[in-house]
């Protein structure tokens, strides 16, 4: 199948498919062309272990050559899943993007990731992402693009700094009865929860313990949530386990539906100023009746944790919530 993209509409988008994608809606194209955008959502602090996806577009006149090789270079090498999609994308009539191959399944290595161009093509738009590691947190990321021509032409195109923050995200983990205990202590995981089975069979779990989640029928109650300090007219039906003492400070939030937390089209995140300029001399100790939407800030007893913790959803006896962490030591 030979995929000749080549009149001047097709090269002047560059295949693209959606608002998002790049556009070469420059002069008539007379050489080896390219451009690149950042597609992921543009405010959004940039997390370890999620994406940040770019497209890249290229074009060539058909008279010049084909496309044969594509490649993007990070300063920091990403994780293992870093990846080029080897479809290049159009839209249907009924507003969808189909994907179309054009090139080969990605290969990295090191800082770069690279795919070789399997149809007779002069106009694609890849799409690139890049995960981002361990290693890059709290770092700025740089990225270069580069195309190779069959004709040897080459063209190269930048794109960053992009700063990675030092926050941690979790989302989606349940807290029950069974699942209550709530930490913000484990290396590289915003939140963790242990259940009561876990605790009991290994107490010295305790010292990782920052919060306890309980369920109340007493509806001014309903989903709360405890530090080892909360006062025990505010608890009623719910008690603390012996040697759980870490003072954890609470302060619920209204209206902050974080966008990366909630999965929702909000356009809220909290980032890392957000937790560096975040006022706790109001903080209390226990929380009650959350509800679906709602969120809470935390503070870990040491100081050495500040976590934003955001309400999924919240039927009878139970939460499912996300979390974001960051590090104040």
């Amino acid at each position: 199948m030979k995929l000749k993209y080549c009149s001047a509409l097709l090269l002047g988008l560059a295949f693209c498919s959606c608002e998002d994608d790049p556009k070469l809606l420059h002069d008539a194209i007379t050489d080896l062309s390219n451009d690149c955008i950042k597609r992921s959502l543009p405010v959004a602090p940039n997390i370890v272990n999620n994406d940040i996806e770019f497209a890249y577009a290229m074009a060539i006149p058909k008279k010049m050559g084909t496309l044969t090789y594509a490649e993007a270079v990070a300063s920091i090498a990403g994780m293992e899943s870093t990846r080029f999609d080897p479809n290049s994308y159009y839209t249907n009539n009924g507003g969808q993007d189909i994907p179309v191959r054009v090139a080969s399944d990605s290969k990295t290595e090191g800082t770069t990731t690279s795919v070789e161009f399997t149809v007779d093509t002069c106009a694609a738009t890849l799409r690139y992402y890049y995960v981002i590691p361990e290693e890059a947190k709290g770092k700025d990321v740089k990225f270069t693009f580069s195309v190779k021509a069959s004709n040897g032409q080459t063209a190269q195109y930048k794109l960053g700094p992009y700063k990675i923050s030092k926050m941690d995200m979790t989302k989606g983990l349940k807290v029950n009865a069974e699942n209550c205990f709530i930490s913000f202590q484990n290396e590289g995981e915003a939140m963790r929860i242990y259940s009561v089975e876990e605790v009991e069979n290994n107490p010295s779990l305790l010292e990782k313990i920052d919060l306890m989640y309980h369920y109340s029928t007493y509806s001014d109650i309903s989903h709360a949530i405890y530090t080892a300090s909360s006062p025990e007219e505010y608890m009623i039906d719910a008690s603390l386990p012996a040697g759980f003492v870490n003072d954890t400070k609470l302060k619920k939030i209204y209206g902050m539906q974080d966008r990366q937390l909630a999965d929702l089209k909000y356009n809220k995140y909290v980032d890392d100023l957000d937790f560096e300029t975040l006022n706790l001399t109001k903080s209390s100790t226990y929380l009650l009746g959350l509800k679906e939407e709602s969120a809470f800030w935390a503070e870990t007893n040491d100081g050495k944790y500040r976590a934003f913790v955001y309400v999924n959803k919240a039927p009878k006896g139970e939460m499912t919530i996300s979390a974001k962490r960051y590090p104040m030591k």
